[in-house]
């Protein structure tokens, strides 16, 4: 489909000038309306939208100031040009302060003119962008932090309300940094039990003991040091919901343990005879192949099963095509606002560099990437220096072979992954902090692209 022309109006009381001018911006491609008066073009400023205001500073009547105040007034991202042939510093600051885009003396070169409009309409046009991003980020579909408009994401968000008010336990798949946690707390605020607790817990961050002692919670003199009784999450989360985060990464002798409080609806506390009544929905979450696992003897089926009821897979934020100028606005809200700062936008060429990027870290990496960039901004838009350099590097040639044509998302990850260990001479732990993802991340990555490395 032919993009519509940029609308230009031109404002001049001299005829040739007038002529001249709109000769110059036809003849470059814009559509160009003229008027010979500032009434005129206020007249038509409350009938057309137009994009770009090119106005002379000295005329009767309605003077070019007075174009300028009723253009930002009526249409505020119409950027004005003012043109004079009595230039002065004062005028000039004037029309600054009043929100004009640039101030052109008389005689203008040709290729000026050119110039200046130009970056004023893709001022607007940036501008414009920002503003339907703003705005769809607010009536796209969205639950609790949920924010994408992507096919896949609909699908999840859909899922999501047609499951929340049932009690069945719900299974999510997906990367580590996809947002399992958010899917499951979206879950239980639409649930009949959003007025009770929600409670996470990751199962690959502590030992058996631990995990028992944590989720069943001990009584008094259970072992040293329990000078008194504990109640365990899942009891304190009594009537609500739990999230078991990793849970593939759960001990096979705590699957069984969980398993009794799933079909049993109790539990038996660290050092405890009686068992004690609890009512709970089960959300849980891994970046496992629990079938795999189940297969291989590391999960067991009956417990698999259980867990999963409903299977909700999240994809990665590389397979989310629109959501990343979405999801960068949306934390680029949120960081201004714990920060103290007013950063506004994201200019074009930063926005295009983040939509280059594969992101192997996720939707967390882009919040972590956007947080730095905050931090770093020193004006009202965030610039490709305030970039990390991995990104702010990147060109569109990085994303074609020699004999140009695009590789996949797949072989640019892998390709992108390997430049990374070799930078880091092949220190695992250090290219993961890169990449923003985890150690455990990585070496799933490197065992699936079959990525030869070696160091630590």
């Amino acid at each position: 489909m032919e993009k519509n022309k940029e609308i230009i109006l031109v404002v001049e009381d001299e005829d040739i000038a007038r002529k001249n001018l709109e000769h110059i911006l036809v003849k470059t491609g814009y559509d160009v309306i003229s008027v010979n008066n500032g009434k005129k073009a206020m007249e038509l400023l409350q009938s057309r939208n137009i994009d770009l205001v090119i106005t002379d500073l000295k005329m009767e009547q309605v003077d070019g100031m007075q174009v300028l105040r009723k253009t930002k007034e009526l249409q505020p991202y119409t950027e004005v040009i003012m043109i004079t042939g009595y230039a002065t510093v004062d005028s000039s600051v004037e029309a600054m302060h009043q929100g004009a885009y640039y101030y052109i003396a008389k005689p203008y070169k040709i290729g000026e003119v050119r110039k200046i409009a130009r970056e004023a309409l893709i001022k607007r046009q940036l501008q414009l962008e920002n503003l339907e991003l703003k705005e769809t980020l607010k009536r796209c579909v969205q639950i609790s932090s949920i924010v994408g408009q992507s096919s896949t994401m609909i699908e999840v968000q859909k899922t999501i309300n047609q499951i929340a008010p049932s009690d069945i336990n719900v299974l999510i798949l997906g990367e580590s940094g996809t947002g399992k946690e958010l899917v499951a707390r979206s879950i239980h605020q639409l649930s009949l039990r959003s007025e009770k607790k929600f409670i996470a817990f990751n199962c690959g961050s502590f030992t058996e003991d631990l995990m028992a002692n944590e989720l069943f919670g001990h009584e008094k003199d259970a072992f040293t040091g329990a000078t008194k009784a504990k109640a365990g999450l899942i009891k304190v989360a009594d009537g609500g919901s739990v999230f078991l985060d990793e849970i593939g990464d759960m001990p096979l002798t705590m699957q069984v343990k969980l398993l009794r409080v799933i079909q049993e609806k109790e539990i038996l506390p660290v050092g405890g005879e009686k068992p004690i009544s609890v009512d709970v929905r089960f959300i849980a979450a891994t970046h496992r192949d629990l079938k795999e696992d189940v297969e291989k003897g590391h999960f067991r089926q009956d417990l698999f099963y259980r867990l999963n009821v409903i299977t909700i897979k999240l994809p990665s934020l590389s397979n989310r095509d629109g959501d990343i100028p979405l999801l960068a606005y949306h934390f680029l809200t949120q960081k201004c606002e714990a920060m103290k700062k007013d950063v506004k936008s994201i200019t074009r060429e930063s926005m295009e560099l983040l939509c280059q990027y594969t992101w192997p870290g996720n939707i967390r990496e882009l919040e972590n990437v956007i947080e730095r960039a905050v931090a770093l901004a020193s004006g009202p838009e965030i610039q490709v220096v305030d970039l990390p350099e991995y990104i702010s590097n990147l060109s569109v040639e990085t994303y074609r072979r020699h004999d140009s044509e695009f590789p996949t998302l797949e072989e640019q990850e892998k390709n992108y992954i390997k430049w990374v260990l070799d930078k880091c001479d092949g220190n695992k732990t250090k290219a993961a902090k890169i990449m923003g993802i985890d150690r455990v991340s990585l070496w799933r990555k490197i065992k699936r692209f079959e990525i030869d490395s070696s160091g630590e």
